[in-house]
Parts: structure tokens; sequence; C-alpha cells
């Protein structure tokens, strides 16, 4: 009886293999943020929503915050699509790029240690710094100009710009200012509590942000140090997002709680990184570690 049980386990097991094909991946994470970089080069897929969803289970799946897809650029060194965990695909990701990156120097991709990353948002130049004594490997990053003009964010207003104003949820006004890099982010100068957390959802989701936004809850806790929750759209509370950091550096400028031209460390729940806006706000400058996590391969299900 024993045997018979085993013998159909085992055919069980090779009919879903005969159904599946081996996919290499690669897990990384900046800061807690977690990723799955896959080559495409080496396989042709469409991506649908139900298989990014599967994979970055973390029960039933590699488990991610997103999908990392690295491609040949005709424009760039190489060219990084990025798919959030519920399949959603955002325009740019500050930890998934340093991530991106960190994977290419640690698969001798390239011999260079200054990078040109096609995204969706653009052209991104990144530059590897080896590790030194006890400090770990950094990548420095050009995020591009920060986007404050309510059109293009997109943010629902017919004003220039959205600084240090409410919107209001439920007859509860949040005090935000509405900064795009590359996508949308509202960045709220107030602790996140519970009851704040409880709301993120129902903010990400507002009205006023057409293609959703990134939510931001900052304390500040010097002039050079701002304590930060990000509640990532299509990933929900996240342990660390790039843009997120780059969006409340810029949101701290605008309305005078920093200053310009100094690099100030945005402490998020995974680690810091480190950010510097420039005066003229031509870009927004990021610095941070990325670490590979494991290598390994996951059941594909053929289409």
């Amino acid at each position: 009886m024993v045997c018979v049980m085993v013998m159909s386990i085992h055919q069980k097991s090779l009919r879903e293999k005969d159904r599946t094909m081996a996919l290499e991946f690669w897990k990384y994470h900046g800061l807690g943020n977690d990723f799955a970089i896959i080559d495409e080069r080496k396989v042709a897929r469409d991506w649908s929503l139900a298989t990014i969803q599967e994979l970055c289970d973390r029960h039933r799946g590699i488990g991610a915050d997103g999908l990392l897809l690295l491609s040949d650029s005709e424009v760039a060194d190489f060219r990084m699509i990025v798919r959030n965990a519920d399949g959603s695909r955002p325009e740019m990701c500050g930890n998934g790029l340093r991530c991106f990156v960190q994977y290419i120097i640690d698969q001798k991709l390239t011999d260079k240690h200054t990078l040109d990353i096609e995204t969706d948002r653009g052209v991104l130049t990144c530059t590897h710094h080896v590790a030194q004594d006890s400090q770990p490997s950094t990548i420095l990053v050009d995020m591009g100009a920060p986007i404050l003009r309510c059109p293009e964010i997109p943010f629902a207003s017919t004003d220039e710009r959205w600084i240090e104003r409410p919107i209001t949820l439920d007859d509860e006004a949040f005090v935000g200012t509405a900064v795009s890099m590359g996508n949308p982010h509202f960045v709220i100068f107030q602790k996140a509590n519970a009851h704040e957390r409880e709301l993120a959802p129902q903010l990400e989701s507002h009205e006023m942000f057409p293609q959703r936004a990134n939510i931001e809850f900052v304390e500040q806790l010097s002039e050079t140090c701002l304590d930060v929750v990000v509640y990532e759209r299509g990933c929900g509370f996240t342990q660390a997002c790039g843009t997120g950091a780059c969006a409340v550096a810029v949101a701290a400028v605008l309305t005078e709680r920093i200053a310009a031209d100094q690099e100030v460390e945005v402490r998020l729940p995974g680690g810091p990184l480190w950010i510097r806006v420039p005066s003229d706000m031509s870009t927004v400058w990021m610095r941070g570690p990325a670490s590979v996590v494991y290598h390994g391969e996951w059941a594909l299900p053929l289409s």
C-alpha cells in the first residue's frame, strides 16, 4: 500500500514537471525591498498578470515585491522592465534599479562600473562603487529631474503644483505634496501610526491619482535625517522604496524642511538611503546598497 502511494506521488510529480519549464532567476534585495531578476535574453515569455502574481507570491511562488526583466537595449547598456507583485508595470523603481545594476556587475555582463540603463522613465546613469574596508558596495543613481506639474504626475488638479496642500478622505484631510520620480508619489509629513497605515490603501487609489500613487508618511528627525514609511502602488507596505525616498527629499526641499545641495539620510524600515537634491531640481541623486539573496529555478507553467 505504501509503495503504491509513493508511485502515485512520483507519477503526479512527473506529470506536473511535463507541464512546466525550469526558469532561472536570481533573488536580490535593496534594503529588504526584494526582486526576482530574470534575463529575458535566455527565455522568451509573455508575462501575464496571473504568472507574475504567482511568481511573486510569498507562499506559493518565489516571493518578491516585484520582477525585474533584463534585455538588450538600442539606446543604453541594458534595458530594465519592472513588474509589481500585482502584475502592474510601474514607470520606475529605484531599489529595483540598484539591484539590477548589482546583478549585472555580479554576473560580469559588462566591464563597466558606470552604466546607462534604459527604463520606462528614460535612460538613467548608475555608478557602482566597490566595497571598501567595512563599508558595503553602493550604487549611485542619477534619478532624473522630479516632475512637479500636476498634469504630468499625474494629479487630478488644474493647479500647476500641489505642494503642502490637503486631499480629503472620508472627511479627513491629509496634507501632502505631489511629486513624480517617473512614478507618482504623495508625501505626507505625518508619522505612520495605526490609523494612517489602515487608510494607506485608500489613499493609494484616491480619486486625485488617476494612475494610483505611492504614499509616503514622513517623520523629520533632524535637518539631515528623515524617517519614512512607504505604501507602494501595487505592492503595499515595503521595506524600502528608492523613488519614494527621492520624492520625500524633493518634498522636504520644496517645503523648506531641509536644505538643497546636501546629502540627507532617508531612513526606511529596511535601512537608510542617501539622497541629494540640487537647488535647481535638475536631477535627484540616490545612493544605497543592493545584495544578492539566492539563485534558483522556478517551475514556470507552460502556456
